[in-house]
């Protein structure tokens, strides 16, 4: 089986429409088609990744050392969408402290009631955090000021990088290889003006997108009605609340 990598979704896009393979060895240097068929496999790419802030595949779980005194710390370049429910200091058996979960406020209620603490010299202040904030530079804040190397861990969802090498593989699972060649045929089929063939192949490639998302980000633990209880004499008419799960929440 051939390898899932940039070279091989390339080439299957190329046996697609007949046209001879590329290699390790002349990849970098494609030009005409092939160079449009390299970009037709990123556009592909980024097409699918644009259709869900949340795709699974780009989940990234991040941990940062905390500086003694320090309120601010940047995300990473490639962060997309924020977690902000699992911001959490882990348990540190050295420093002393259990894993605590952190609960987010405004930049408003930071700047009003602990703005003072960046510049406070004195260490009496500093203490784990119990807060976490976002600033208006894509920086996360901690509240109050960490009185130690304490590690924070947070998940967020990347925005990946375009494929470059040969051998780059995809965050998108190799199971969903087809979605990203119909999504390559449609690009390819504009690039070369057959309106029809590209309509045919968006609508493969938005088949394909939405059977991603049934698949991956559909998930319906508990459903409930939305129905009003109401007296009208002698009728009445109940709410009813469906678990789809089968445990109520007291359960868990």
């Amino acid at each position: 089986m051939a390898d899932y990598n940039y070279l091989e979704l390339v080439n299957t896009l190329n046996r697609r429409l007949n046209e001879v393979e590329l290699t390790s060895a002349n990849f970098s240097t494609a030009v005409g088609y092939y160079a449009q068929a390299k970009d037709a496999i990123n556009a592909s790419i980024r097409h699918i990744n644009q259709q869900e802030f949340e795709w699974p595949f780009n989940h990234v779980e991040q941990e940062d050392t905390l500086t003694a005194g320090t309120t601010r710390y940047p995300f990473p370049a490639d962060t997309k969408v924020i977690d902000w429910e699992s911001f959490r200091i882990q348990q540190d058996d050295t420093i002393g402290n259990d894993t605590k979960k952190l609960v987010r406020i405004t930049y408003d209620e930071y700047l009003q009631s602990a703005v003072d603490q960046e510049y406070e010299t004195s260490t009496s202040k500093r203490d784990l955090p119990r807060y976490v904030f976002m600033a208006r530079n894509f920086h996360y804040g901690m509240v109050p000021a960490p009185d130690a190397a304490y590690t924070v861990t947070y998940e967020y969802y990347c925005a990946p990088v375009d494929l470059i090498l040969y051998s780059d593989v995809p965050t998108i699972p190799e199971r969903f290889k087809h979605v990203i060649s119909e999504g390559a045929m449609y690009y390819t089929y504009m690039f070369r003006g057959n309106l029809q063939a590209a309509g045919v192949a968006l609508q493969m490639f938005e088949a394909g997108i939405k059977t991603m998302q049934t698949m991956l980000i559909n998930d319906f633990v508990r459903v409930s009605s939305t129905m009003i209880s109401q007296n009208t004499g002698s009728n009445t008419r109940l709410g009813v609340a469906i678990a789809t799960s089968g445990s109520s929440l007291d359960n868990l």
